[in-house]
């Protein structure tokens, strides 16, 4: 088993894709800087065709087919952005791909995969069912396999990001790489290490589906019996018997962050700095806002994706202005008498409290007679601003209860 791969094959591979992947920015974020007590870039890999870095490995390894294997069409399995990449590398070369997908895969990854014109198949419900699905059709039709990560093309195609990093900011002190199955991370490293070793270059995993941290950790590959995360597109249960050595030998660290965090930083990277990032894309930022790595200097977190569902993100929106106290529950009684609701209302809008909806009822079994339950959902500032909104109506003599 070889370890690195070859830094001509990722040079090779950076010069074929040109014009057909895209050299994603690599921009600085004063305020992630601030946060992190260093400085932060961001690789948008989330505004790279087909909406994340996977493209690069797909178009990487398709490039390379003979003419016979091209015949014979590929076939993949993936959560999502690895099924895009594929399907859309699969187009340009006019091969015919097939692609595996877990049930769950998000909606917009689903429709997007099947509108680069490949055949979608859903199956189970992580990505290790849908490869054992794809495994098994392989065999049976003769396609070309293309591994979301353990695969030498693939790895190589991954990698062009570190070799473009390095080429935007020379003076880089560390990398920071999303891992799942490990083809992002084993190419980085194989294009740094190689041609500059001492930039440091880290891995983070989901809390929930972390057997590549654990694999480091052991100086062992394992697997975990779960993959259970809300990052859909890291959530492998077995890492890559190519991209373990890699990983084991080169990786400075790998750390995880729980999903609470990758959540947040999401929300924060939507409003902060405009960016749509999916869970596994925000996953490398999440780990220096939360201090899992302590790094001095100029510091490039790749965002590896931006296929998000829009179901999901209006859940983390509402969950993030909750835990941000920017959006409150009150209820309390008041008497049942025509202007007493107005009243409260009215001191709402005082404050500044925004209402979002209104529930009264007179008639549930534990109100009083001759008084009304009211619950006001509502929108404030922050926190601070909940808190004096609150001890104003408190003050006003209302039995205020608080939930989310």
């Amino acid at each position: 088993m070889h370890t690195e791969i070859p830094l001509l094959d990722i040079q090779t591979a950076l010069k074929a894709a040109r014009g057909v992947v895209k050299n994603t920015p690599l921009e600085f974020s004063a305020t992630f800087s601030e946060m992190a007590d260093c400085e932060v870039y961001l690789k948008l890999e989330n505004l790279q065709k087909t909406g994340s870095f996977k493209i690069r490995g797909a178009y990487n390894k398709i490039n390379s087919l003979t003419t016979e294997e091209r015949a014979h069409g590929v076939i993949a399995a993936s959560a999502g952005n690895h099924a895009q990449g594929v399907a859309y590398a699969a187009r340009m070369a006019g091969v015919k791909a097939t692609i595996v997908m877990p049930e769950v895969a998000p909606l917009a990854k689903i429709m997007a995969t099947r509108g680069y014109g490949a055949d979608v198949v859903l199956n189970g419900m992580v990505y290790d069912d849908a490869f054992q699905k794809a495994t098994e059709l392989q065999k049976e039709n003769g396609q070309v396999f293309v591994h979301a990560f353990n695969d030498a093309k693939v790895i190589a195609g991954q990698g062009t990001i570190g070799l473009e990093i390095i080429e935007a900011l020379s003076d880089v002190s560390a990398i920071i790489v999303p891992v799942g199955g490990g083809g992002l991370l084993a190419g980085v490293l194989s294009a740094v290490k190689s041609s500059a070793p001492h930039i440091k270059v880290y891995g983070v995993q989901a809390k929930g589906a972390a057997a590549m941290a654990l694999s480091k950790q052991t100086h062992e590959l394992k697997t975990t019996k779960d993959a259970i995360t809300m990052a859909d597109g890291i959530a492998v249960k077995a890492p890559g018997d190519l991209t373990f050595p890699i990983i084991d030998k080169f990786a400075d660290d790998i750390v995880t962050v729980d999903d609470e965090d990758i959540a947040k930083t999401i929300l924060m990277l939507l409003e902060r700095a405009k960016l749509m990032v999916e869970g596994a894309g925000a996953i490398s930022l999440a780990a220096l806002l939360n201090k899992k790595i302590q790094v001095k200097g100029k510091v490039a977190a790749v965002l590896s994706g931006g296929n998000i569902d829009m179901n999901f993100i209006s859940r983390i929106i509402e969950r993030g202005l909750v835990q941000a106290g920017r959006r409150i529950r009150i209820s309390t009684l008041i008497q049942d008498r025509p202007g007493i609701l107005q009243r409260l209302l009215n001191s709402i809008a005082q404050c500044g409290g925004n209402v979002i909806n209104v529930y009264h009822d007179r008639v549930e079994r534990d109100v009083p007679i001759g008084q009304a339950v009211v619950e006001v959902s509502l929108e404030t500032r922050d926190a601070r601003h909940s808190g004096e909104l609150v001890e104003k109506l408190k003050h006003e003599g209302y039995a205020l209860e608080l939930s989310e």
